[in-house]
């Protein structure tokens, strides 16, 4: 449905820019409707069981990053299996997470959703060290440099416009933008701090550890 990923996040409770764009302007039903969809959306609703407030956390960042529920699972659990005392755990999960290729896209401005970088990437658009990755979920590390195929920016639409709204991008500190070049590079980790998900870690891994 067209109105589905609005639907998304109306039924959370906060924007997880789903729409890119549209989801910074005055359109974005979060601004128009800020309330969960259906008749009932504006009534008062009962409190939450802990399992349900879990559920919520968990499908606010799953929906976040654009996961299935196969796919967000395996990272929290694999988290969870290698879980060590001296660790960040929720900052561990949350680079994992910022360190897929698809993420790493969006966040340089080169695709305007997850979605939209995953189809970019599977149709072999980027190069990470000059050669070609076609998985969304590969992970990037300190000192990859990312860039557009050239034959992919000439051919391509979205890439052609790329140098003028790229512009007012600014990537968070762990990635290096070159607007010139129109590249990339990995230059540190994801902070949970700067990355400021919008769910609370904790109570995903108490999700899955039931």
């Amino acid at each position: 449905m067209k109105n589905s990923k609005c639907k998304i996040c109306r039924r959370s409770g906060v924007k997880l820019f789903l729409k890119g764009e549209k989801c910074l302007s005055s359109k974005c039903s979060m601004v128009r409707k800020p309330y969960p969809p259906g008749a009932k959306g504006k009534r008062r609703h009962h409190p939450l069981s802990e399992y349900g407030k879990e559920l919520k956390e968990k499908q606010k960042l799953k929906n976040w990053y654009n996961l299935s529920e196969t796919q967000f699972k395996k990272y929290a659990r694999e988290i969870l299996k290698k879980k060590r005392k001296a660790e960040n755990t929720a900052e561990v999960f949350v680079q994992k997470l910022e360190n897929r290729l698809d993420n790493v896209i969006l966040r340089l401005g080169f695709a305007n959703s997850h979605s939209q970088a995953r189809q970019l990437i599977s149709h072999r658009h980027f190069l990470v060290n000059k050669r070609p990755v076609n998985i969304p979920s590969f992970q990037v590390k300190v000192g990859d440099k990312i860039s557009i195929r050239e034959n992919s920016r000439q051919k391509k639409a979205i890439f052609q416009s790329l140098p003028l709204t790229i512009k007012k991008k600014k990537p968070p500190s762990w990635l290096k933008l070159d607007k010139e070049k129109l590249e990339g590079k990995v230059v540190g980790k994801p902070s949970l701090g700067e990355v400021a998900p919008p769910a609370e870690i904790s109570a995903i891994f108490e999700f899955y550890s039931r």
